[in-house]
């Protein structure tokens, strides 16, 4: 059975571990060099304290999987729209937990009253994560070609977007961060 809650401190751990491998086998992030648990919490407080959703997905116990929502861009113009991030460890792939947690992290960020979510897929080759998003409702807003150089190949940095709540056919209030 899969369970999604949000974070908390004693998950970050588990987090480092299915990012670091992400970072060293993969091209969704492009961080060359894995993190450390200490800056993996420095992160998710950062997070949490600007009031953006933090969730994991829980399997038998085991972390398998963590989504968040972050500042698209630092600009106040931009304080509706969140940026996404999601990761499944390697062994859990393939099982829906993605899609679950990716809907989890849109229904919380609609609630808190944000109003576009972005994507952005580090490699055109991620045809998996291209898939997801495209079955939760994002479309394809455009393709920077080599725009990173991880493994020995430049990639391409694929941006994709949705709209949440109302999106653009209201003005929007205060945000609600919970």
């Amino acid at each position: 059975m899969l369970t999604i809650r949000p974070a908390r401190p004693a998950d970050l751990p588990a987090i480092a571990s299915i990012y670091q491998e992400s970072v060293r086998t993969g091209t969704a992030s492009w961080e060359l060099e894995p993190p450390t648990e200490a800056e993996m919490l420095r992160r998710f407080e950062a997070i949490i304290g600007g009031g953006y959703p933090y969730l994991i997905a829980e399997m038998g116990g085991a972390l398998a999987g963590y989504s968040y929502a972050s500042a698209y861009r630092p600009r106040l113009a931009y304080r509706y729209t969140v940026e996404n991030s999601i990761y499944v460890d390697p062994a859990r792939q393939g099982q829906g937990i993605g899609k679950r947690l990716l809907q989890a992290l849109i229904d919380d960020c609609a609630r808190r009253g944000f109003r576009q979510m972005i994507a952005i897929i580090g490699d055109s080759d991620n045809i998996g994560s291209r898939k997801l998003h495209a079955a939760l409702g994002f479309t394809l807003v455009g393709v920077a070609p080599a725009l990173g150089y991880k493994f020995d190949r430049w990639l391409d940095q694929v941006v994709m977007q949705r709209s949440l709540g109302d999106g653009e056919h209201s003005v929007p209030g205060e945000l609600s961060r919970s």
